[in-house]
């Protein structure tokens, strides 16, 4: 079905439908209610590809996403359900791309191919070749994360180093004094991920301010890695008693460990961290957090709006700090 035969059916022209169906003239109220009375019979829908040429819009914004050969963690599936669900409130198509690796002409098509409107771009590294290409490409883009050079872009982050901060703050005031913070993967802190390096800094500067004895580790973004690490952490350094972490994907695996040592939480060891609300729910006994919002993506998605819109306008970051949810997983220093 096309706009021909609804045409022909109404008895008016082509283009008088078509002034119909875009509003760009002025067609009489009968005209209209008859060419409407055609088009709900047939179902018709505009063809969005035609529609698209004619608005010089694609109606369809751009999810660059890690590369597919890698599970994605929980919170990562949140911001991508985030971003659709904000995207067809607003009566938008997503095209979801994997960049890194083999999958980077995936990522250039996306730039070069005028198939979006805008890009929303994951998991940021502090030095990140994938925002230079953007601006480069002048393609109105948000990221979800922020460079090391933040005033440029417009994003949507967690305060990842005020958290992890916050957590050992919370743990120091418990008295403990000698603090964990399991990170994310080794190849995502090498490769500079913003969040892991954040997390990093935020730690490592609240283990010297309250005087603290602090250790550091990587953690694959999987149960087994986060099973592997804690006993790694019990075997090699018996004297924490306590540990901040943004790994929720490991936490499981975590726990595992935990109860395999026969380690009560919090009577043994305190745990604290930044997860999804429902990982922290979920963790025995429920984790003291900071939850983080899973309206990123809907962030995002009315930034990259704004940006389409108005793409003169000032960047506009937002950056969010929830607050720590203090649940079972944290309590006083064990004696020894």
């Amino acid at each position: 079905m096309n706009i021909g035969e609804i045409a022909r059916r109404a008895g008016v022209s082509r283009s008088t439908v078509s002034y119909a169906l875009s509003g760009k003239r002025t067609v009489s109220d009968e005209t209209r209610r008859r060419i409407q009375a055609i088009i709900d019979e047939l179902d018709y829908r505009p063809n969005a590809a035609a529609r698209a040429l004619k608005e010089g819009r694609t109606r369809t914004l751009g999810l660059v996403i890690p590369p597919a050969s890698l599970r994605l963690t929980d919170m990562q599936l949140g911001f991508v359900a985030s971003v659709v669900e904000a995207a067809a409130r607003a009566d938008l198509d997503v095209l979801l791309s994997p960049s890194g690796g083999d999958h980077d002409r995936s990522f250039e098509r996306v730039v070069t191919g005028r198939r979006v409107d805008g890009v929303i771009l994951m998991e940021i590294r502090l030095e990140d070749t994938r925002v230079t290409r953007l601006q480069q490409a002048g393609l109105p883009f948000v990221t979800i994360g922020h460079t090391a050079h933040p005033h440029g872009t417009c994003w949507v982050d967690v305060d990842y180093a005020t958290l992890i901060a916050r957590c050992v703050h919370h743990l120091a005031d418990l008295g403990h004094r000698h603090i964990a913070l399991i990170n994310r993967s080794p190849e995502l802190v090498a490769a500079g991920y913003g969040p892991a390096q954040r997390a990093l800094a935020g730690f490592t500067e609240a283990v010297t301010q309250r005087g603290l004895t602090g250790v550091d580790l990587c953690c694959g973004d999987d149960a087994a890695a986060g099973e592997s690490c804690l006993e790694q952490l019990l075997d090699e350094r018996p004297e924490i008693t306590a540990i901040a972490t943004l790994n929720e994907a490991a936490l499981p695996g975590i726990e595992r460990a935990l109860e395999r040592a026969r380690i009560c939480v919090p009577r043994d060891l305190s745990i604290a961290g930044v997860a999804a609300r429902h990982w922290a729910e979920g963790f025995r006994p429920a984790l003291t957090a900071a939850d983080v919002p899973t309206e990123m993506g809907t962030h995002a998605v009315e930034l990259l709006l704004e940006r389409i819109a108005t793409p003169d306008a000032p960047p506009r970051h937002l950056l969010l700090t929830p607050p720590i949810s203090l649940r079972a997983s944290t309590g006083p220093v064990p004696a020894r």
